[in-house]
């Protein structure tokens, strides 16, 4: 394959998972301040399945998507006031949580104990850099932005990295045998 077929399937893996995170956005359990939604679990799927730098790079491309104003982000939302307001945070990290799932898969193996191990990881990262926007953008004292930015997700986060690990390990390795991506880091 010539460098110009693998940057148009690195294009294009990424504007899938892209849109992928933009529909399962739309997935959602309303709470309070933030919602449940079904972007995290896109975020481990894209890590998982495409590894560090093209998970972080969808990543990158759903949030300039909802930058511009295309409404991709939860509840149909879009523009940059989102990525500024309290729940911009959690986009903001997806990027770091792509990278970083995908980075540990890549120097350890593709498997699904592993993608559990990074996933749940991947989660914290999330919920971090949400929590820390959520706390300045509300002035929130650090008890209030834990109870509204991460003690609602924490069952269901634990429940989205498994089934982020489990899918996107079998898919991961369907695409590969089908040599729609390109197998990176150990083998599984």
């Amino acid at each position: 394959m010539n460098d110009q077929s693998k940057r148009l399937r690195v294009i294009m893996n990424c504007a899938i998972f892209a849109a992928i995170t933009g529909i399962l956005a739309q997935v959602e359990i309303p709470l309070p301040l933030i919602p449940i939604s079904g972007q995290t679990l896109a975020v481990g799927l894209a890590a998982t399945i495409l590894g560090s730098r093209q998970g972080a790079l969808a990543m990158v491309c759903y949030m300039l998507l909802g930058a511009v104003g295309v409404p991709v982000f939860a509840g149909f939302s879009g523009g940059l006031q989102v990525i500024v307001g309290p729940s911009g945070g959690y986009i903001i990290g997806f990027i770091a949580t792509a990278f970083v799932t995908g980075f540990i898969l890549e120097k350890t193996r593709f498997t699904v104990p592993m993608a559990l191990y990074a996933n749940v990881i991947g989660m914290f990262i999330t919920l971090l850099f949400g929590t820390v926007q959520l706390k300045i953008v509300l002035d929130l004292g650090w008890g209030a932005a834990l109870a509204a930015g991460v003690y609602p997700f924490l069952a269901v986060g634990f429940i989205k990295a498994f089934l982020a690990s489990w899918i996107g390990i079998t898919v991961r390795q369907r695409l590969i045998q089908a040599n729609l991506i390109h197998a990176t880091g150990k083998a599984a």
